[in-house]
């Protein structure tokens, strides 16, 4: 299979979910701190693709729910200053393979790119704690 360098925050249930199912998949991983990296604009850009500012936004972050940040009003530049600066905002994970560069974690896209194994439930990049029944879910297995 493949080598995925995968930023993650450290900690975080729907991180970990990501990179069981990669390794199920027969991926190796190089996992790095999404929240310690020396992000750049230059570096971080390549992730986004040509999605729309909005998606490039982690919509759990704080600053995000509080209303404090507004995706929708973001130019590009001001969205890339803003994650460089406070990297909790960036959709997560972030993934390379060879120089393809994605951010969020949609199972249908990954598997289409990479390969995924079959899953029962799927795999997302939304946390556990914004979905009732994954929250549930996570209590059960003592990931909280």
């Amino acid at each position: 299979m493949v080598t995925v360098v995968f930023w993650e925050k450290p900690g975080c249930a729907g991180n970990a979910r990501q990179k069981a199912l990669l390794r199920a998949s027969g991926h190796a991983l190089e996992v790095r701190d999404l929240t310690a990296e020396p992000w750049t604009a230059e570096r971080l850009r390549p992730f986004f693709g040509d999605r729309p500012v909005t998606e490039w936004f982690n919509p759990a972050a704080p600053r995000v729910k509080s209303g404090e940040i507004d995706p929708a009003g973001a130019t590009p530049d001001a969205a890339l200053a803003l994650m460089v600066a406070d990297p909790l905002l960036i959709r997560r994970p972030l993934m390379q393979v060879g120089t393809r560069r994605e951010a969020g974690f949609d199972q249908a896209a990954v598997d289409a790119w990479i390969g995924l194994a079959p899953t029962e439930r799927p795999v997302t990049d939304q946390c556990p704690k914004d979905d009732p029944s994954h929250a549930i879910a996570c209590r059960a297995a003592g990931e909280a």
